[in-house]
């Protein structure tokens, strides 16, 4: 029989600039963190992971999982690093799981870190395009802004959405950031502002752009009974779901349509037993304001084109009270399991910008060009 698997603690540093830390310095704060906050002594940890998209590239350091669990002083683990571009660390959580569900681990630790501040713009370019296919479209020269615009292009003319409804994910964002004292941007914008801040690949604009960030997160896996043990303060993982999906501009059928979240969606809906009416938070991986609108469509939270008047809906699930990417940051190795210490504190009653009576809560994390796709849903523990 599966175990049953409990986010058993959780720890974060704050997201925005950190000028002079180390990626193995933000590791081990948010560490130390999510294993104070579990109360499971650190002899139980018997796996570490450390989610990293560009540490190698951007610092030129490398071998972080070994790094990280000698300075947290863990002995006798297996630490290894895990890279899924923009979602490493949710795909190493993906691992984590499949391990404590399987017996093979009492407790794992996982940790996604990154640093993306005080380097040159075009070093940090060059650095995010290593997710995209270099011998086709990277080749060719797309960036994620150009993704992203033609995405949005695409579903304004399929779907009428407008472009004060894609700007308003950014106000909405920016509104709760300033709500969360993790969040790198912490004051509201106006939709004017958004929708007259410079362009930067048609229709995309500045404020609809995540900010680049520095920022670490961890997460404490364990097995139900030894979460009750030790008294964690545990939600448990209902759903743990993992795919591929295109990787190329080419192989999707319609680019307003995200096969990997549509299935991972539907996969993570399944094994939890539950629908998307039942979720009552998401964290949803906002990279650009017009991707919240087509991962909440391919959630199943809206149907394909009311995303955009979606936005404005207050009677469904609440979407990014983190203050999501947009306005919290988005430190790539570090997004995944940022998302799964926003939605843990959410079913743990004790986030800043709390959802009234939240039980179900769902994470949204997607690498490259959606190409790797993970979903998690969080049930609230009795």
């Amino acid at each position: 029989m599966a175990n049953s698997v409990h986010v058993a603690g959780v720890g974060s540093t704050s997201f925005g600039g950190h000028p002079g830390r180390t990626l193995q310095s933000l590791a081990v704060e948010a560490a130390r963190a999510a294993l104070g906050d579990s109360k499971i002594p650190a002899t139980r940890i018997g796996c570490v992971f450390v989610g990293n998209f560009v540490g190698g590239i951007m610092t030129g350091q490398e071998l972080l999982g070994p790094i990280v669990a000698a300075d947290l002083g863990l002995k006798g683990v297996s630490a290894i690093k895990i890279e899924a571009a923009c979602a490493s660390s949710s795909a190493a959580v993906r691992l984590g799981h499949k391990l404590i569900e399987a017996g093979a681990e009492d407790a794992v630790l996982v940790i996604g870190v990154e640093r993306l501040t005080g380097f040159p713009r075009d070093s940090l370019t060059t650095a995010m395009t290593a997710a995209i296919d270099q011998g086709t479209e990277g080749h060719a020269g797309l960036t994620f802004p150009g993704f992203w615009g033609m995405v949005m292009a695409r579903h304004m003319h399929l779907y009428g959405t407008t472009r004060e409804q894609v700007a308003a994910v950014t106000v909405k964002n920016r509104q709760f950031g300033a709500g969360n004292p993790l969040a790198q941007f912490r004051e509201p914008v106006a939709i004017e502002k958004v929708v007259g801040s410079p362009l930067i690949c048609d229709p995309i604009r500045r404020y609809d752009c995540c900010p680049a960030t520095d920022g670490a997160a961890a997460v404490v896996l364990t097995r139900e009974e030894i979460a009750r043990q030790y008294g964690s303060p545990s939600v448990r993982i209902a759903a743990s779901v993992l795919v591929n999906a295109p990787v190329r501009i080419t192989d999707y059928a319609e680019i307003t349509t995200h096969d990997g979240t549509v299935e991972a969606a539907n996969s993570a809906y399944q094994i939890a037993g539950v629908s998307p009416g039942d979720i009552d938070v998401a964290e949803l991986h906002d990279c650009f304001s017009i991707a919240e609108i087509v991962d909440a469509e391919d959630l199943g939270f809206f149907a394909k084109g009311e995303g955009g008047p979606g936005v404005a809906c207050k009677n469904r699930v609440v979407i990014n009270p983190s203050g999501g990417l947009l306005s919290k940051g988005h430190p790539t190795g570090a997004t995944g399991c940022g998302q799964i210490y926003e939605v843990a504190m959410q079913l743990r009653g004790c986030h800043p910008n709390q959802v009234a009576n939240a039980r179900l809560g769902l994470t949204h994390n997607g690498g490259g060009t959606a190409a790797a796709v993970t979903v998690h849903i969080l049930e609230a523990v009795s």
